[in-house]
């Protein structure tokens, strides 16, 4: 399994494809669905991450951090 540095090179690059003007339909298709896959997956691991810092925060009795605004919309979006 790609670790997370990998996945977010990944999709660096389907990006960098993306943008190109002589892509085929097919191919850009291709790309896009690959890249929504791997922004899912980054996605993930990410929440995991926040969800352990914050576990650790509380466990030391810090305050817990704000909930991102963005994520019901991303969420909704994938």
């Amino acid at each position: 399994m790609p670790s997370f540095e990998e996945n977010l090179n990944n999709l660096a690059e389907i990006v960098k494809k993306l943008e190109d003007q002589n892509i085929s339909l097919e191919d850009l298709v291709k790309y896009y669905t690959n890249g929504l896959e791997l922004a899912k997956e980054c996605y993930q691991v990410l929440n995991e991450k926040n969800a352990l810092v914050v576990k650790k925060m509380t466990e030391l009795g810090l305050e817990d951090f704000k909930e991102d605004t963005n994520q019901q919309d991303f969420e909704e979006n994938m």
